[in-house]
């Protein structure tokens, strides 16, 4: 049973740091740079997205001066 673990443990451990045993971007410095503004586009889509869903990008239809509702 503690074999298990330690093997869980060091198997974890492995797969957290897959970024530094297998480059994620290319050796290449053009390549690089088009791979990183791709990631950093689709990061930026992230925010649209969300706001998509929770209805924030829609218009607001509130008057900007706030209105009592009676006789002035």
């Amino acid at each position: 049973m503690r074999r298990l673990i330690q093997l869980t443990l060091l198997a974890a451990c492995l797969t957290t740091t897959v970024g530094c045993f297998v480059p994620i971007y290319s050796a290449r410095p053009e390549r690089r740079v088009q791979q990183l503004l791709y990631t950093s586009d689709d990061l930026r889509s992230i925010v649209d997205e969300w706001e998509r869903f929770w209805f924030l990008d829609s218009p607001s239809h509130l008057t900007p001066i706030r209105t009592h509702g009676g006789i002035l």
